[in-house]
């Protein structure tokens, strides 16, 4: 401590002359003596500062040591797991065929303008991910219940089959399914797109995007399904379908 005043003050009798007085000051006496003596006053001020950065060092330190007693559990001597976050999801779509349309059986029945549902889904590539929610054959499975926004967008690549397609005008919808307790799930969603192209047209493209805000407790699932799978595969960011929690 007397080296840190001697570096803030080198050279100085007066100060060490203080530290004198102070050192022989008697319980009781006056201090009229250092009150009165400006080179005293400072080294009074000097010797207050240091003190009041000591005990705020004190004090830090004792709070560091506090949160990490309460961080670590002291009777397993284990970290507490992290949180797992705020239920969220987004797919991308993976190739399917009409051929596997009896399989949308097993996810209820559907409606006949929407009854192709969507099996496959892609939920960990660069594109996608999920976290605190369940992906499973095509549904997404809450595990906290809450106001979630639900979305999805289809990117139809509706294909043309000669002269019949130039009188044909394909109705596309996509769906967005609810799947509660009850045995049958519930249309929460329908985009419906009426579309006529040009006959020399090889094929159409549409997207179809929708959303919207539900309450949905845990264990309900959510899923897709379309008018038809007449789907462009190859592109991740054109089709996809996610969830995400919003604390309101």
């Amino acid at each position: 401590f007397l080296f840190q005043l001697k570096a803030q003050a080198p050279g100085s009798a007066e100060e060490l002359r203080c530290l004198q007085v102070i050192n022989q000051q008697q319980e009781g006496s006056s201090l009229e003596e250092l009150i009165s003596n400006q080179s005293c006053l400072k080294l009074a001020n000097t010797i207050k500062a240091y003190v009041a950065t000591v005990a705020e060092n004190v004090i830090r330190r004792s709070a560091v040591k506090e949160a990490r007693r309460s961080y670590f559990n002291s009777s397993e001597g284990q970290v507490p797991p992290k949180t797992a976050g705020k239920p969220s999801a987004h797919l991308t779509l993976r190739p399917q065929s009409l051929a596997q349309d009896g399989n949308s059986k097993r996810f209820g029945n559907l409606s006949q303008s929407c009854r192709h549902a969507i099996a496959r889904w892609e939920d960990s590539t660069i594109h996608s991910h999920l976290q605190n929610i369940t992906y499973r054959d095509g549904r997404l499975r809450v595990n906290q219940g809450g106001k979630y926004y639900v979305y999805s967008q289809i990117y139809f690549r509706y294909p043309s089959d000669g002269a019949s397609a130039r009188v044909s005008v394909p109705q596309l919808v996509q769906c967005i399914n609810w799947k509660t307790s009850y045995s049958q799930p519930i249309l929460l969603l329908k985009g419906v797109g009426t579309k006529c192209w040009a006959p020399e047209a090889d094929y159409g493209l549409h997207a179809l995007y929708q959303g919207g805000l539900f309450e949905l407790k845990a264990g309900d699932e959510l899923f897709v399904s379309v008018s038809s799978l007449a789907i462009d595969y190859n592109d991740a960011a054109a089709s996809y379908f996610g969830a995400f929690r919003l604390d309101l």
